[in-house]
Formats: C-alpha cells, structure tokens, sequence
C-alpha cells in the first residue's frame, strides 16, 4: 500500500467520505455529507443520473457525526449544528440554494428523532430540561413544546402518518436494564405501554405502517433481538425470524406488505427482507461485509417501492453507496468509493476468529495482518461497550498497517451481535472480564512466532480508550506502550460530569451509582493504579467532549504527577488537548492531526516499528 513520491498519512486521512445518505420523499434525489472539497458539504444526487451536486459551501458543521432529514415537501434539509464538537446541537435547516437558518434551538444536547409528513411538525430529543426527553416544534409558529417528561431517557421517538400520535421508549420499570415501547398522543397525553416482550428486556420502535394500525418494533427478550409487527388494534405482536443471529428492525417498505431488517452474525451485516403476510425472510445478495440500512427517524433508504439503499464496505473495501433493486436482486453504484493513488487491491483484509477466554468463553475477534515478520502489533478494542468491530473498512487500522503494524480487534464480552445475555455479561462487571478478553486475546495473539511480543501497543478511543488505560496500568507486562484516546479513567467523575442520558443508559446501566456501589465505582477506575504504568503512555483528547469530559485525561495527567512520572517526550506520558474538538471528528484537518500524534508518537518510542511492510 505505500506511494512514491506522496504522503500515505495524508492521503488516506485525505479520501473523499460520504455520510448518511437519505433519499428525498419522492425518492427522486439523494442527500448526503460528502468532503471531497476537502471539507464536509451537503450535496444532492440524482438517483437516476447519478450526477451530483454541491449545496453547502461552508454553511454545515465540518463534523459530519450528526445524520440529516429531508423536509416533508423535499425542499430543505434538516441537520444538527454544535459549537466545536461539542453536541450540544441546535437543528437549522438548508435550503436547495444553500440558505440556512436555525430552526430549533434549546439549551443542552438536541436531537432530531423526526419530520411529520404533515410538513408542519418536527419532533426532537433534548436535554433541556435535565434528562432526555421529547418535544414537539411546530414550524409555522416556531414553538417547542415538550411532551414528556420521564426520569429515565426517552428515545426512539417516531411520529405516526398522520402526525396525531407518537412512539417512543423509555422505562419506568423497578428493572433498570428494562426498555419499554410506548404510543401517546402527539402532545405526549395518554401514554400507553405496549408491553412488547417481557419485563427486563430492551424493546425498540423502528417505523409506524402506512395506514398508522402498526408498529415495526425490536425485542431482545429471547435473547438474540428479532423484529416484530404490532398490531396496535388487537394488541398483539407478530414475530418473526428463527433467533439464531441479531436481527434490528429498520423500516417498512411502501405499502406496509414488507419491512427491512438488519442481521448481524460473525462480524458481518446483511439486510433482510421480510414478507409480513408468510414470515418469509430473504437476505440481500451482497458480498460479505457490512451492508447498512437505516431509518427510525434518521435516514430513509427507500428511493421507491423496490430500491433501497445500501452502504456496502468490507475490510479491505471503502464504502460506497448501492441502489438494490429487490425485485431483480441486482444493484448499481450510486457513489463509488475513492481510492485516491492507493491499489485498492493492497489493503488489508480482515480475518474473523473465536479464541477460549479465560474463563472458558468463546469470544470473537478480527485480525488484520500487516504482513511483516515479526509483526509488531496494535490492539484496538472498540468503543461503546455497546458496539463491535465489524467486516467493514476501518481508516485507523488501514493507516496502521501501512506502517508495518497488523491490528487485533477484540468483540469482548458486552459487545453487540451476539445477543443480549453477552450483552449483560458486562452488567455489573465494567472493567472486570471484558479487559481480562482483551488481555487473553493478547497473550494468545503474542505467543505465536510471527508476532513480535516486545512490540505489542494498545490504542483505543471512548470506551476503547478506557480498555487502552485499564490494559496499561492492570496488565502493564503485555504492552510496549499505549494510546488512550478520549478515554475514561475516573468512573464517578464520568458519572458526574457527563451528560445526563449518558449517566443513566450508561454508568448506571452497568455500574448503578457511586452511591450504591462506591467501592465498584474506585475498583474499576484506571485512576486508582497510576503506579503501576510501566511503559510509555500517550494521552490525547479534545477539550469540547460532553460525552467523555476532558476532565478525565486531566485528572490521570495530575495523579501521573503525584505519582512522580515525568511528562514529556522523554518521560513516560506524553499529553494532547486537542482544540476545538469533541469526542473524535470527522474532519478531514482534525484526523491528519490526529494521525500525525499517533505516528510521531510510535516512531519515537517504537522506532523499528514503523517500517511499512514489504508490498
């Protein structure tokens, strides 16, 4: 993968990307973030054509963490704006000649859960008022009103066709794992619970039918998460699938006659179709990879009644953006994903194994194999914990391995995909035996003689960052040095500082609160083990962060101090606030920087390292 003459860092952080693709109403246009300016924009795609054009010129967040709306006559798109990453979005809205305006804006995080098709009605997500909660906007009169107000986060919320009803979840359950789905008026009165599943179990609204009499709904409460069609009338729940892999409810197709779905099994990701009259399920004819879909409130990948849209990408293939005709099966490219100077044919693929935990439990993973001898390697457990690595293009591990490095991803347990009691292993438990996976995983992968196990690294973001400190001050023998990234070290000042959805579908989700359970909250904090850092440590995070506060580096950087470890590029911490960031970024400047601390980082201290392998 390397290049004459070039420089691969800024190449590969340079490649054009698209984000969040949602067909206009009439399926007519695409809308989607696309920076090959350079910088994130807002461009239109003809679905017929393909020919794409430019509406933004600076005007959309550089950002493109946050997913975009059309309106319901097609002639302006809904998007969220924040100062700096920070989140705490307002949503404005843009024009087809590029005009903005600011259209909703209220204190704390705001979220858009949807556009009624009435054009008149928006319905939003914010913390205004504490926790999250819904509100109602009305665009003709610019008021907001909120229509709930529960202690526990609300989300999911969807308006009906008709716009006189909305679905959402939360819990008012003694069960704090319990998620319930509920169906109200559009002002929020006469909140009904629908008692989808068993008490205990996490239930999901994904699309309201045509006609406004059922529910696409999701259930974990048979352990793998199948969909389901509520008939709102008879109070009873259709369900289909053969629970053998997770399976998300994503929308209903036009007519109501069949519905979309997602199903995950071994790190790959496939769209289902299912016949809502014969239970029948076909998956999609796609390579092996991850094939998004997505709506409920976000994006709609319906372009009429037999084409969607599909974001395809394997390991060693970019994403790019797929019209699939259901009717014929077969499908066209509507984005092509850029290469750049890169052989697309030379990155890395990915291969996906099971390795015996610890304790016994089979865990998955993937490896990509920079083909260097010995291999220096970098473990990169994800973020979340409620996430997995997937067969899917990854810019991070594509830019380590171009510098020698091969990368090991870990699905430890708590990940997503296989089911919600591996979902619950991690209850109770954050910090306990989804590091000792990371850590088997580790010793297993260093003890073949292809792998160099004096240069094993450990890097993670979010949650991954957290794993990359609790590897390096708990099993400080396995690392030659670490990266944490926007990472947690101090667990009851994350529960104080982060935001309020954050504190309790998180913290205390898997941990309950510092005052129930203190002695958790210090045990499992990297904080609490500082002495035991034993090789070289690289902090970086950005100072806009609501989810992960900067707090969290500052107070490990202060107690490495107290511990008497020297900072700087010959002690053993090196620390990185990065400006006018939140939690990571998708521009194109802020990952070059991003990368460039990386590198310089691992060439100083792992100096034969960084030697690319032999192409």
């Amino acid at each position: 993968m390397t290049l004459e003459d070039t420089d691969v860092l800024e190449e590969l952080a340079g490649l054009p990307s698209f984000h969040h693709p949602t067909a206009s109403p009439d399926g007519g246009e695409v809308a989607l973030y696309y920076d090959v300016s350079g910088r994130n924009e807002l461009h239109f795609v003809d679905t017929g054509t393909g020919e794409m054009r430019q509406v933004s010129d600076g005007e959309v967040p550089r950002n493109a963490r946050w997913y975009l709306k059309w309106s319901a006559d097609g002639e302006r798109i809904f998007y969220h704006d924040d100062e700096g990453g920070d989140e705490q979005n307002d949503v404005c809205a843009i024009d087809r000649d590029g005009e903005t305006e600011p259209v909703v804006e209220l204190d704390g995080q705001t979220v858009l859960s949807d556009v009624g098709e009435d054009g008149e009605t928006l319905l939003v997500a914010s913390t205004e008022s504490g926790q999250m909660n819904l509100y109602h906007h009305d665009l003709a009169f610019g008021e907001t009103t909120q229509i709930t107000d529960y202690e526990r986060a609300t989300g999911s919320g969807i308006l009906s066709p008709d716009c006189e009803r909305v679905a959402y979840t939360t819990n008012e359950s003694d069960e704090f794992a319990n998620v319930d789905v509920y169906v109200a008026n559009a002002d929020g009165s006469d909140p009904r619970n629908l008692d989808v599943g068993e008490t205990g179990a996490e239930a999901r609204a994904a699309d309201w039918g045509p006609d406004g009499d059922r529910l696409l709904v999701g259930d974990n409460a048979e352990n793998f998460e199948r969909c389901g069609v509520y008939d709102l009338d008879a109070d009873s729940v259709t369900w289909f699938g053969d629970l053998d892999a997770d399976e998300e409810p994503v929308t209903f197709l036009p007519g109501g006659d069949r519905f979309l779905a997602k199903r995950t099994r071994n790190a790959a990701v496939v769209p289902v179709v299912y016949d809502v009259e014969t239970g029948e399920g076909r998956e999609l004819d796609l390579p092996e990879g991850v094939a998004a879909v997505s709506k409920s409130g976000r994006t709609n990948p319906v372009v009429d009644d037999d084409r969607i849209l599909v974001i395809h990408t394997t390991p060693d293939s970019r994403p790019e953006l797929l019209v699939y005709d259901l009717e014929t099966d077969e499908y066209e490219t509507l984005v092509e994903a850029e290469y750049g100077e890169f052989d697309p044919d030379r990155f890395a693929d990915a291969e996906y194994f099971t390795f015996e935990s610890h304790d016994g439990l089979d865990i998955g993973a993937l490896l990509y194999d920079s083909g260097e001898r010995p291999s220096p390697l970098v473990v990169n457990p994800h973020g979340g914990p409620r996430h997995s690595d997937k067969l899917s293009w990854d810019l991070y591990t594509q830019f380590l391995v171009s510098r020698g490095y091969s990368v090991l991803q870990v699905n430890y347990r708590g990940s997503t995909g296989r089911g919600r009691e591996f979902v619950e292993r991690l209850y109770d438990d954050w910090g306990g035996g989804e590091q000792d996976d990371v850590a088997e995983a580790t010793r297993q992968l260093a003890a073949e003689d292809w792998v160099d196990e004096d240069r094993i690294v450990v890097f993670g973001g979010s949650y991954g960052g957290y794993s990359a400190y609790w590897q390096m001050v708990r099993y400080p023998e396995l690392y030659a040095a670490g990266i944490a990234w926007i990472g947690v070290t101090d667990l009851e000042d994350m529960y104080e500082n982060t935001m309020p959805h954050y504190r309790t579908e998180l913290m205390e989700k898997y941990l309950g609160t510092p005052a129930e359970n203190p002695d958790l909250y210090r045990e499992r904090s990297p904080i609490e083990y500082v002495e035991n850092l034993d090789a070289p440590l690289l902090m970086v995070h950005g100072v806009n962060d609501s989810r992960v506060p900067v707090s969290q580096a500052r107070l490990f950087r202060d107690a490495l101090l107290d511990e008497g470890f020297e900072q700087d590029e010959d002690g053993i911490f090196e620390y990185v606030e990065l400006g006018e960031e939140g939690h990571a970024s998708s521009d194109i400047d802020q990952k070059i920087r991003l990368f460039r601390t990386l590198d310089d980082f691992l060439g100083r201290r792992l100096p034969e390292a960084t030697a690319s392998a032999e192409q």
